[in-house]
């Protein structure tokens, strides 16, 4: 059994679309010599999938209910910066203005920072379990030596991204992952445009967030003098320097699995 992609198969529906046309344009796109089909995945492979979904669920919900709370307390002039750490800040503000504010604002809070409570449990339970299968298995451990790449990580590509052996290079890896610009090329005169963002979005959001780690460490305590980020810093955007970062990281990742080694020098992956 081979799966194609609905976008590879739709040039090839002619005229109106109904279920002849669509087993006729399917049979012809998966005949065709450079088809690229959808790597099938285990149950294994599906219920990690799962479980990373389920916590990216949770983190979205966390982060809505903590601006949802943020939002309206805003308007009873107490005011909290973004980010989930700032929750005990905001307490300890509710706390100090708690004779002003009208009781059903402070009951309502309450229910807000319960609520929030709950989801920082769960989301802990799934990164200590998370954080455990990784360290078991052998490619995520190896994957984890690498700067910028932490269990999260590690498990969406075993769990997301097809065997590396279908890639002939890295490149190719950082390709699939939308890590390259957008080319409209025509006539032998090269255009490229934005990042393509085509591919595995939780993959690529997870590397540049941590390339961005990287960058932020390196902001604050120094690149290593004559490295690519000591380089690159002065002279682009952060986030242009992090997708070219995200970009390097899919491919050292692509060669530790093809060839079952691990990072030789941390420091200068990380530079």
């Amino acid at each position: 059994m081979r799966l194609v992609p609905p976008n590879y198969v739709k040039p090839y529906v002619k005229r109106q679309k109904n279920d002849a046309a669509d087993a006729e344009a399917i049979a012809e796109a998966a005949m065709r010599p450079t088809m690229r089909f959808v790597a099938i995945k285990n149950e294994q492979q599906q219920a990690r999938a799962m479980a990373f979904k389920t916590r990216d669920l949770l983190v979205r919900q966390r982060t809505q209910t903590i601006n949802a709370l943020r939002g309206h307390l805003a308007e009873h002039g107490v005011i909290a910066p973004q980010g989930a750490t700032t929750i005990k800040a905001l307490a300890e503000a509710i706390a100090d203005v708690e004779p002003s504010l009208d009781p059903l604002v402070v009951e309502l809070g309450c229910l807000y920072f319960e609520q929030i409570g709950q989801l920082n449990c769960k989301i802990d339970d799934f990164e200590k379990r998370i954080l455990q299968d990784a360290k078991q298995a052998k490619t995520t451990s190896r994957l984890m030596t690498m700067p910028g790449i932490g269990p999260v990580t590690a498990t969406a590509i075993e769990t997301f991204a097809p065997p590396m052996e279908t890639f002939k290079c890295g490149r190719d890896f950082a390709a699939w992952l939308g890590l390259v610009p957008r080319q409209y090329s025509t006539g032998g005169k090269q255009v490229l445009g934005r990042v393509s963002k085509m591919g595995q979005r939780d993959i690529r959001r997870l590397l540049i967030i941590g390339a961005m780690t990287l960058i932020r460490w390196a902001s604050r305590k120094g690149a290593p003098a004559g490295s690519w980020l000591a380089r690159m810093l002065p002279r682009k955007p952060r986030m242009v320097v992090a997708i070219a970062l995200a970009n390097k990281m899919a491919r050292a990742a692509w060669a530790m699995l093809t060839k079952n080694e691990d990072v030789k020098n941390p420091a200068a992956s990380a530079a």
